[in-house]
């Protein structure tokens, strides 16, 4: 057995102890990284330099308690995207990788413009962007988050990207709309992954410790950011418009029943993630109110 093998193994024992439910593949991920080689290669390893013991037990140990294995590795995906992640901005989740597929099926205008509200990394204008870069497709694509930090890896994320990135809180630009007045029935589609944890619950000590807590958490039941962001949707969208967004999973009829009392809205579905779970809500803005 190599050097690296034994290495793993021993990792990932440390982190199944620590009470990680992925532990291998974090030990494996980690091992990558040190070796500064993809995953897939860990088994070609013979000889990892003189270092990566000492470097690789530092980063397991780190790993071990309970730092998120992206704040470690310094990046996280978003189904095909690769984005820099770190402290001070929300990791992406698997559970969004369903909104994405989403965003991606459907037919929008040739040059449509798409608002990715509370964008923290950037991760869903970001991988939309790529996606449509990736057909030959071009689109006006605008992230906004009121965190200067959050903006701070956007702005590394969508570096080659038409995307823009604006610093605004949602809840006030409902009242205080600002130079984003233009978008007011121009845009085609808005994605959004808002704060929607409910104050108060338990959560992973990854996200309860290190994700920024303005990012995760939606007041008493998870909906004070929703709320404006359905509204947003409503007056930004054009007729025949399309909206997304991401809650908790316990909230998925209260969502429904939010966007549907506008008014301004028809199709309304609540949608589920890869796991099985009510994940988001999407939408068509009425031709007519």
């Amino acid at each position: 057995m190599s050097v690296v093998r034994r290495a793993i193994d021993s990792a990932a024992a440390l982190l199944s102890e620590a009470g990680i439910e992925s532990a291998r593949w974090d030990a494996e991920q980690l091992a990558a990284h040190t070796a500064g080689i993809d995953r897939g290669r860990l088994a070609l390893v013979e000889s990892p330099g003189d270092d990566f013991l000492g470097r690789y037990g530092d980063a397991v140990t780190a790993r071990s308690r309970r730092v998120p294995l992206q704040h470690l590795t310094g990046t996280a995906a978003l189904g095909p995207t690769t984005l820099h992640v770190g402290p001070g901005v929300f990791i992406p989740r698997p559970e969004t990788e369903s909104i994405l597929a989403w965003a991606t099926a459907q037919r929008l205008a040739v040059q449509p413009v798409i608002v990715d509200l509370c964008t923290g990394s950037g991760a869903l204008a970001v991988a939309l962007a790529r996606h449509r870069a990736n057909l030959g497709l071009t689109a006006r694509i605008i992230g906004i988050d009121d965190s200067e930090t959050a903006l701070e890896y956007a702005r590394r994320n969508a570096e080659g990207t038409a995307v823009e990135l604006v610093q605004a809180d949602v809840t006030e630009l409902v009242f205080r709309p600002g130079p984003l007045a233009e978008l007011d029935a121009r845009v085609d589609l808005v994605v959004a992954n808002p704060p929607y944890v409910p104050d108060g619950a338990v959560l992973e000590p990854e996200v309860a410790q290190y994700d920024p807590h303005h990012a995760v958490f939606g007041g008493p039941d998870g909906m004070a950011v929703i709320a404006p962001v359905v509204r947003l949707a409503g007056r930004w969208l054009c007729p025949g418009g399309l909206f997304a967004v991401e809650h908790d999973d316990t909230t998925s009829l209260r969502t429904v029943e939010l966007v549907e009392s506008t008014g301004l809205f028809e199709d309304v579905r609540a949608r589920r993630d890869l796991a099985g779970r009510p994940r988001f809500v999407t939408a068509r803005r009425r031709e007519r109110p």
